[in-house]
C-alpha cells in the first residue's frame, strides 16, 4: 500500500491522498493569494470535506466548494445547515453534526467540535445574507489506521485532549496565523494537548495580519513541526 500524501494547498486548505489513492479535499481556496498552482484543475475528487463556509475556505457564494461537489462520484460532507444549503442548489450531500462519523471509499471521518464562527456570506449588495453553517474539525482515519486531525479554524480549547484521549491522531493538522484563529503559543498549548507526534500548521501567511510562524510554532510544542509550502506534499 502506498503512503498517506498531504498537501498543502495554501491558506487553509489541504489534500490528502490516501494509501488506496481516494482524493479528500478539505477547504480549498482557489482564490488564496497563495493557492497552489498545479491543483487549480482538480485531476480527481472523491470527499470534499470542508471545515466551515468562510470565504476564505469554500471560495466567494462558496465557489470552491460547488464546484468540487460538481465532480462525478464526489461525496461531499459536512454540518446539517450547509447540507441544507447544498441541496436548494441542486447538490447531493452528507449532512451531519458533531460526534457522527461517515465512512465512505474506505475513510472514516468523524466530525469533532472547533472554537470558532461559520457564517456563510452569500449574494452580493442588497441581497447579500449570510447564514450559519457552523464550524467543526474532523478526525480522518484512513485504510492502514493512520489517523489526522484536522481542526479547522480554531483557538485552543480544553477538550482537544479528549481528541487525544478518543482518536491517538498520528497527525494534527492547526491554524497558527493568529487574529482569526489562534495563534503559534496558543497552537503549540493545542498541540500538546492532542499529543500528534507530527504538526502541519496552516492558516498563516496569506495575510500580514496572519503572523504567526512554523519557527514560533516548533517553540512552544514537542511534536515535530512540519512546514510544508503551498504546493508541496509530506509523505507519511
Amino acid at each position: 500500500m502506498a503512503n498517506l500524501r498531504i498537501t498543502r494547498l495554501g491558506h487553509g486548505g489541504v489534500l490528502y491522498r490516501s494509501p488506496g489513492d481516494v482524493w479528500i479535499w478539505v477547504d480549498r481556496w482557489s482564490g488564496a493569494p497563495n493557492f497552489a498552482e498545479g491543483f487549480r484543475t482538480p485531476e480527481k475528487v472523491d470527499v470534499v470535506a470542508p471545515t466551515h463556509c468562510h470565504f476564505d475556505h469554500v471560495g466567494d457564494d462558496c465557489a470552491d466548494l460547488v464546484e468540487l461537489s460538481g465532480h462525478d462520484g464526489a461525496t461531499v460532507i459536512g454540518s446539517h445547515e450547509m447540507s441544507v444549503w447544498l441541496g436548494s442548489q441542486g447538490i447531493e450531500s452528507i449532512g451531519m453534526n458533531k460526534g457522527g462519523s461517515v465512512e465512505t471509499s474506505g475513510i472514516r471521518l468523524t466530525m469533532v467540535h472547533a472554537e470558532h464562527s461559520g457564517g456563510a456570506t452569500l449574494g452580493s449588495g442588497a441581497e447579500q445574507v449570510t447564514r450559519d453553517f457552523g464550524a467543526w474539525g474532523w478526525v480522518i482515519e484512513f485504510e492502514d489506521g493512520t489517523r489526522v486531525y484536522q481542526s479547522g479554524d480554531t483557538d485552543v480549547f480544553g477538550d482537544m485532549a479528549l481528541i487525544a484521549d478518543r482518536f491517538h491522531p498520528d497527525v494534527a493538522v492547526l491554524p497558527i496565523g493568529g487574529h482569526y484563529t489562534m495563534g503559534p503559543a496558543d497552537a503549540g498549548r493545542a498541540a500538546d494537548l492532542i499529543a500528534a507526534p507530527t504538526v502541519i500548521p496552516v492558516h498563516y501567511a496569506t495575510f500580514p495580519i496572519l503572523t504567526g510562524t512554523p519557527e514560533e510554532l516548533a517553540d512552544h510544542t514537542s511534536a515535530s513541526v512540519e512546514a510544508v509550502e503551498p504546493g508541496q506534499t509530506w509523505e507519511r
